[in-house]
């Protein structure tokens, strides 16, 4: 297939616009990503040891093809690119043409495109790094030989950035004696501020920390330390001792969780809270929530499957989306849940009694706002009609109301657990990220705006209508009755091993979930044939897959690697559509 060419609203990063023709000679990637999408971020991680490898015979550009309002905000996009450190050509396409040009599915997406500008991969989803790296190790040298293969200096122009003692911060927590510590995640630091905030002390030695959490004192003299930060690029916990000013690692080993892996690994902390005894970690990079026990360094998964989504109900069982923000409550948990735009809590509740000896408690996961991956927008009023834009803050007020930085609206909006309405505290915020309660003010990290500013409690809240939103990407046709086929080809020098067991697993969701009458659930083959209801019309199709691969020669030492990819295709069932659904999980072709 020859590479459909590049369209969009502008480009960052380099002097001008881009074509494939102009690239012509040199292979080209393109990477499909939106900012909010942490799977996207970990491919950005991903992506950096192959461009610098092959940086003579490769062009690596991002197609930021947005799924939020607020991410086709040109201002907003220019921020992301440089609170990520994307060091290469990024083309804004707020309309998604090229996204359809190449009929993308999902965030992210790669396509490879080679020298005489043909598409020869593509991927969806994370861990195929190791896959464009041996694929790029054949087709370097074969275009090589051809002739057709003219390396070149990178198109990458790096922004200007102007300095600031705060950049991009994330979270903040005060400390008993008024300093203020704030997760500043543009430096890679922690900063200790004192009440006029001015700079004390920084900590080193992190990477995008997002989360801060005080230990309770007692635990803190016990344990040695006072600070837990959620370290995000780095997948850890780090402890901060504030007397003796050292942090060392509580948790995670440095690699990025992926699915078969225990708890040594961590993905993506984003928020860390005390709640009961023990720390509690938005494990955001795989739609979890963990504990940690500073007592003992016990880590445990506390709640979700690992599968995005919204559903409620026993912990275990329950599904998150990116989840950002923490605060706890009494018996609950508050819980920004940042991809479903929604505000949710997890509670301890009364088991009812049987005759056998169980568990006292059961944590149950409950929606106050919000409905799924697609809905949002900015509105007051009822919990059931009230509509946040992707929220990566929540705290607790003194009234027991509780506060939410809502990121893309740049805004606080107020939850009033008793009467379940919204209303909101204040507007005209560049993407405030956190907030804490100091006296009679609410202390709102501006992410965007690279400080810490104060709201009066006091303020009288406002109500609005606002507006609705549904994610918006183009409807596939199908037949009532489909075969999906989530395709996939082990990358060179690699095969399907399944000596040890299945190495595949594929689930099948919909929203809504009576749009499926038969081949929905779990299931270890990757083609499946769906029976659709007519009756509902349509509805999205969530579908969550992954498969390993192993080295082809095997022995002592040999590698495995986990691909893994969720999509949320929106379908319409019509007489003429297609039998046949097929996603792409990685592969050349």
């Amino acid at each position: 297939m020859r590479a459909p060419e590049l369209r969009g609203r502008g480009w960052l990063n380099t002097d001008g616009p881009l074509s494939l023709k102009d690239l012509r000679g040199r292979f080209v990637l393109l990477d499909f990503w939106t900012f909010c999408c942490v799977n996207c971020l970990h491919v950005l991680d991903e992506l950096r040891p192959v461009e610098e490898k092959h940086a003579d015979e490769l062009v690596v550009i991002g197609v930021h093809s947005p799924k939020f309002v607020h991410e086709a905000d040109p201002v907003a996009l220019a921020q992301a690119v440089e609170r990520y450190a994307v060091h290469h050509p990024v083309l804004d396409d707020p309309e998604l043409v090229t996204w359809q040009a190449y009929t993308a599915r999902a965030w992210p997406t790669l396509v490879l495109v080679d020298p005489e500008g043909y598409v020869v991969a593509q991927y969806a989803g994370e861990g195929h790094a190791h896959a464009i790296d041996a694929l790029l190790d054949e087709l370097v040298e074969e275009h090589r030989q051809r002739g057709t293969l003219q390396p070149g200096d990178s198109p990458y122009v790096p922004p200007t950035i102007e300095p600031t003692d705060l950049r991009f911060p994330a979270k903040a927590v005060r400390l008993d004696d008024g300093r203020v510590l704030v997760a500043d995640a543009g430096h890679d630091e922690v900063v200790e501020l004192d009440g006029d905030d001015r700079v004390v002390r920084r900590f080193g030695g992190f990477k995008e920390p997002n989360g801060l959490c005080l230990l309770p004192s007692e635990v803190a003299a016990e344990v040695g330390y006072d600070v837990v930060v959620a370290d995000t690029v780095h997948h850890q916990l780090r402890g901060i001792a504030l007397e003796e000013g050292e942090v060392g690692v509580l948790a995670g080993d440095g690699t990025q969780w992926m699915q078969g892996d225990g708890t040594e690994r961590l993905s993506s902390p984003w928020d860390v809270a005390w709640w009961g005894d023990r720390v509690w970690v938005a494990m955001a990079g795989i739609h979890q929530l963990w504990t940690f026990d500073p007592r003992t360094g016990a880590v445990e998964v506390a709640a979700g499957t690992t599968n995005e989504g919204l559903l409620d109900g026993p912990a275990p069982a329950a599904w998150f989306a990116q989840t950002s923000g923490l605060a706890p409550a009494g018996d609950r948990l508050w819980i920004a849940d940042s991809e479903t735009s929604s505000l949710r809590y997890v509670s301890v509740v009364e088991p009812a009694p049987v005759v056998e000896p169980v568990e006292t408690t059961q944590p149950v996961v409950t929606t106050a706002v919000g409905t799924g991956l697609f809905d949002f927008g900015f509105r007051d009023g009822a919990a059931d009609q009230a509509l946040l834009q992707h929220p990566l803050g929540v705290s607790v007020l003194p009234d027991g109301s509780v506060a939410v930085c809502d990121t893309y609206n740049g805004a606080v909006r107020r939850f009033d657990p008793a009467s379940r309405s919204m209303s909101t505290l204040v507007t005209d915020l560049a993407e405030p990220s956190g907030a804490f309660v100091d006296g009679g003010h609410l202390v709102v990290v501006e992410s965007g705006a690279h400080r810490l500013t104060r709201v009066p409690l006091g303020a009288a809240a406002t109500t609005t209508d606002g507006f609705a939103h549904t994610t918006q990407r183009p409807v596939t046709e199908v037949a009532a009755s489909i075969e999906l086929v989530v395709a996939f080809e082990p990358p060179p020098g690699q095969k399907v091993d399944d000596r040890f067991g299945p190495p595949s697993q594929l689930v099948v969701e919909a929203t809504p979930p009576a749009l499926i009458r038969d081949g929905g659930g779990r299931g270890t083959n990757l083609t499946r044939t769906i029976t659709l209801d007519p009756h509902v019309g349509e509805g999205v199709l969530h579908v969550a897959a992954r498969a390993a691969s192993c080295d082809a020669d095997g022995g002592e030492g040999a590698a495995c690697r986990m691909h893994q990819q969720d999509w949320g295709v929106p379908v319409r069932i019509g007489t003429t559509g297609d039998a046949e659904l097929v996603l792409p999980l990685g592969g050349a072709g």
